[in-house]
């Protein structure tokens, strides 16, 4: 579920002018370093992050990249006061938040029963 989530919200910053232009917006006023290279490299990283979570291939490296991500999501959005910056998101950092969350968990149990890193470790 959170690697759905991870993967269409870069997907999104990338097709969706509105959210491409609200995306610059929330760097610039939370004054994230490298402007222009975050602005390409994080939907990039976040569509990667999110096809090893579905796919269940480096799970818990996703998860990892995941939880990083979140935790600067979260600051964005403690420190970004317009609300224009989020159009498809409460300002409060409730889904960065629970995507912590989920990447701790991922990270603790691994991928799960149907997980290709699992099934990448089983003998035959």
């Amino acid at each position: 579920m959170s690697g759905i989530l991870i993967l269409s919200t870069g997907a999104m910053k990338l097709l969706v002018p509105m959210l491409w232009n609200a995306w610059s917006g929330q760097l610039t006023q939370a004054n994230i370093p490298f402007h222009t290279f975050n602005l390409w490299f994080v939907p990039f990283a976040e569509i990667f992050t999110g096809l090893f979570l579905v796919t269940g291939f480096f799970s818990r490296f996703g998860s990892l990249v995941m939880s990083f991500m979140m935790i600067v999501a979260t600051y964005v959005h403690l420190t970004v006061h317009d609300l224009s910056a989020f159009p498809l998101q409460p300002q409060a950092p409730i889904t960065p938040l629970a995507l912590i969350g989920a990447g701790i968990y991922v990270f603790w149990y691994g991928g799960g029963a149907w997980s290709n890193d699992l099934k990448s470790t089983e003998k035959s």
